[in-house]
This record gives C-alpha cells, sequence and structure tokens, in this order.
C-alpha cells in the first residue's frame, strides 16, 4: 500500500540554501516521507513522496528558484500504468 502518493524531485538554486533548514521545515509542514535534501547554498535536490505535491513547490519556490520539476503518481506506476 502507498500512503504517500507523489514521488516529487526539483531542484531549487538561489543564495544561503540550508540543508537542515528545508529538512525542518519540510518535516514540520508537509505530510510525507522519503525525504531527501542533499546540496549546498546553491543547489539543492529535493525527493519527497507526498499526497500534496503543491505544498512542496510553493514552499520550494518561496526561497529559491526551481526547476527540473518531476511529479510522479506511484500508485498509477504500481498498476502498469504511466505515472
Amino acid at each position: 500500500m502507498i500512503d504517500y502518493r507523489f514521488d516529487t524531485q526539483l531542484l531549487i538554486e538561489g543564495e544561503n540554501l540550508s540543508e537542515d533548514q528545508i529538512v525542518a521545515y519540510i518535516t514540520e509542514n508537509i505530510k510525507g516521507d522519503c525525504l531527501l535534501a542533499v546540496g549546498d547554498e546553491e543547489l539543492i535536490k529535493i525527493h519527497f513522496h507526498t499526497n500534496e505535491p503543491w505544498q512542496l513547490l510553493e514552499y520550494a519556490a518561496s526561497i529559491g528558484d526551481i526547476h527540473d520539476i518531476v511529479v510522479e503518481n506511484m500508485v498509477r506506476q504500481a498498476n502498469n500504468q504511466k505515472g
């Protein structure tokens, strides 16, 4: 069973980005699992499973320029459909 439907991945470009602050915000404010936030002060890659990918995108856009956005529906993928 998949609790969080959308595999959401993106890059955030900005200045003074902090992996720790990003992880803390997402953990406290957006329901999901499998969170990864890796990078440096100028570029962070995010990977997160959630049912509300728009919340993650909205937050990320508030702290930097977002691009290379991928949102895949893992329920469809599990059913051998296009995700």
